[in-house]
This record gives structure tokens, sequence and C-alpha cells, in this order.
């Protein structure tokens, strides 16, 4: 599915909303935590580097957003204890949730799945499949507690159909879209929890460069580009929209 033709976010499009974004310290993640803050809401910014959150703490702060929260975690290495620690911690400080971002991920080795390495792989899953599923199930308290609530995870071309020397990646994303079709179903009609992805496609990013070092970035659009599609997924304007593939 596309963006609705001239779609126009209105400013205040996430005012009182409660929104986690993995991945916040950069790339994506930084810039839609950012456009979120910017329309209106507190953002709880997920990250394994403290340093980066703290950075794009501030720059919410000097553009005039809500007063956001540094969660600083680790998807390779958390255990399912991480994630209920998570869940008690918003709840306490929360008390409800209106929106997860499933930003952050993890490319891995661009190898034939002949010399794939076993650890690398799993690393791989970790972060962007079975993190996504421990952070879903651990939040999912949270927002249903909310009165409408938006799942977003990230996905991507390969997830459609493998590419050669893709491998963990590839796999990971399709495993992926297929655990938001699976909870976008257990959703319909039981809650007004929506689950949605999107493919960004080729993006300006730290992740795309290490994919194709000798791609002229200039050639790829800004992640600031694609914000309107991440703005309507998460905000009440794709109310009624679930189980959906977007592409930016």
């Amino acid at each position: 599915m596309k963006l609705p033709k001239d779609y126009r976010p209105a400013p205040d499009l996430l005012k009182d909303k409660i929104i986690l974004v993995t991945g916040a310290g950069d790339g994506i993640g930084k810039v839609a935590a950012l456009t979120y803050a910017a329309h209106g809401a507190t953002v709880v910014l997920l990250g394994r580097t403290q340093s980066k959150l703290e950075q794009v703490y501030d720059d919410i702060e000097a553009q005039g957003g809500p007063q956001p929260a540094i969660y600083p975690f680790d998807l390779e290495t958390a255990t399912p204890n991480d994630y209920k620690d998570m869940h008690q911690v918003l709840e306490e400080t929360f008390g409800v949730l209106h929106g997860v971002l499933h930003n952050a991920g993890q490319l891995g080795e661009r190898t034939p799945i002949s010399d794939y390495s076993p650890e690398a792989w799993m690393r791989v899953m970790q972060v962007n499949l079975n993190a996504p599923f421990l952070l879903t199930q651990a939040l999912l308290p949270l927002l249903h507690k909310a009165e409408r609530a938006s799942i977003v995870f990230t996905s991507s071309g390969v997830a459609n159909r493998g590419r050669a020397f893709w491998g963990a990646y590839a796999a990971s994303k399709a495993g992926q879209d297929n655990l938001m079709q699976t909870l976008a179903d257990e959703l319909e009609d039981a809650s007004a929890i929506r689950a949605n992805s999107i493919n960004p496609g080729g993006t300006r990013t730290a992740m795309r460069a290490t994919a194709y070092p000798a791609e002229d970035p200039t050639t790829r659009p800004a992640p600031a580009e694609h914000m309107p599609l991440y703005l309507y997924l998460m905000g009440d304007d794709s109310v009624g929209v679930n189980g959906e593939q977007f592409d930016a």
C-alpha cells in the first residue's frame, strides 16, 4: 500500500500520545523520534548508545517538543526479564502507551548462506525478529490501555523475495512481516490496537551505506522524506488500517 495522496498531518497529530521508538539514536529512528515529538508526542527513546540518545533528547528539547524519556537497551543481549522490567518502568512512569515503532535493525553479513557465520545469523535474528516479538508482547498491556494504539514494524524489499547474499537480514524481515500480519489478525475486532509495516526502501542511512559502499548517497531519499507515512500510521488518521504493508 501507499500513503494516501496529498496527505498532510496536522501539527498536533500526536498530542498527548506516548510513543516508543527503537533504534532512536540514529538514522530513520532518530528522524522519526524528532518528527513525532514535533507533532506533540512524548517519545521514549530506546537504543543501546546512551550518547546518541542524549543528543536526540537535547534536539527534541531544543525544538520545543514534550520532554522525552531515554531508555538505554541492547536488543541483542536483552533477556525476557529485561522486557518485563521495561514494561514495569513504563507503566510506573506513563501508565499507558499509544504507539511503538520497531525501527532498530542489524544488517548482518553480506555473504552466501554456505559461508554465513551461525553467530552472526543468531545476532541478526535476535535484533530483527526476536526483539520485536518480545518487545511487543511485553508492551501490549500498556497499548491496550490506550483508546487507540498503533504498532509499526520496519520491513524491507528483501522480505517479499530473498536476494543473494542478504541471508539473515532477508529472512528476519520476512519473519517480521509475518509477525506483523499474525498480530494484526489477532487484534482485528478484538482491540483498538492496529499493526502495520513500512518498507522504507533505499534510504540515506548508515546501514544503506554499509550495504552499498560504492553508491552515491545523494541519489537516495533522506529519512525525513518518509516521515508523512510514519506520521500517518502512528497517528489516528490511520485508524481502521490494520495488517497492511506500506512502501515509502
